[in-house]
């Protein structure tokens, strides 16, 4: 699957693209060619509870190759564009060439354009945000923003809005205001190999159906099983697709059929909003045109 162009051997290679269309296997085959490390830039492949929900690389994977960032962090922890960045900054003191491979834009982002060093936001105001979000609803918490983060996030995702709406009533500064005094960027694009895979929709519609019908055979619902015990939808690891839709039938709530069905369809909107955010915001990167 390596694209037809020279990738220097020494030089960092980022690829995104959206669920199910290959880039971990690229990235494996490049460290695998030229040598190097993977590294991870999925927000939900960090968590140690999905490693077959979130596709991450199989155990057998991880050995073959140079790992990082996959897999780190527990169920009920927090994990930010933020702690990513630090974390990929002490890979790239190891030395190893990094192949940065994921599904999350707004790391690329982080890693290539820089990030605002936003005060941290305390516990109790997450509560507060909780409380409002069940109260009120995602588009009153929207309408509670600054115009100008407003204009520039996605509105119909209630992880974004919700750490928008935090960060103005603990600052009283906007996202968007903060945002504007962005640091220097870790890895500017320029130096890097970046290289972005744009799917065909029906062929990517088709993968994701398959690959989800391979992890309920890989275990999929045994490992929604453990976390049903003390499962929080409010938590970032539980944003992993097809964790809520699985809980659901495991509380008798929907069959198994109707659960897997209600997952791919997810997979699916997923998919077509990384595409969105790639082809707006990764202009200069390299297309892939798949399959």
């Amino acid at each position: 699957m390596l694209p037809p162009l020279p990738i220097p051997p020494h030089r960092p290679v980022l690829i995104a693209g959206p669920t199910a269309s290959g880039k971990s296997a690229l990235a494996a085959e490049i460290v695998g060619r030229d040598g190097g490390v993977v590294v991870n830039a999925d927000a939900l492949q960090v968590y140690d509870c999905w490693r077959i929900l979130s596709a991450r690389p199989s155990a057998a994977e991880e050995a073959a190759l140079p790992h990082r960032l996959y897999g780190h962090v527990p169920r009920h922890g927090t994990y930010s564009a933020g702690h990513w960045l630090k974390e990929v900054e002490a890979v790239l003191r190891e030395g190893l060439r990094p192949v940065i491979v994921g599904g999350t834009g707004l790391y690329f982002s982080a890693l290539t354009n820089g990030l605002a060093d936003i005060p941290h936001t305390p516990p109790e105001m997450r509560h507060e945000a909780d409380a409002f979000l069940a109260r009120a609803g995602l588009s009153a918490m929207a309408a509670d923003l600054d115009p100008a983060t407003a204009g520039r996030i996605d509105l119909r995702n209630p992880a974004r809005v919700q750490r928008a709406w935090e960060v103005l009533r603990a600052t009283g500064r906007g996202l968007a205001d903060w945002q504007a005094a962005t640091g220097t960027p870790l890895l500017p694009l320029a130096e890097t190999v970046a290289l972005v895979l744009r799917p065909d929709r029906d062929w990517l519609a088709e993968r994701i159906d398959r690959r989800f019908d391979l992890m309920i055979g890989a275990g999929a619902l045994e490992e929604a099983r453990v976390a049903l015990a003390d499962w929080d939808p409010a938590l970032p690891s539980s944003r992993a697709i097809g964790a809520p839709e699985l809980v659901a039938h495991l509380k008798g709530e929907r069959t198994l059929d109707e659960a897997i069905a209600a997952a791919k369809l997810a997979s699916r909107q997923y998919a077509k909003r990384q595409r969105t955010w790639f082809r707006n915001r990764m202009r200069d990167w390299r297309e892939i045109r798949l399959p």
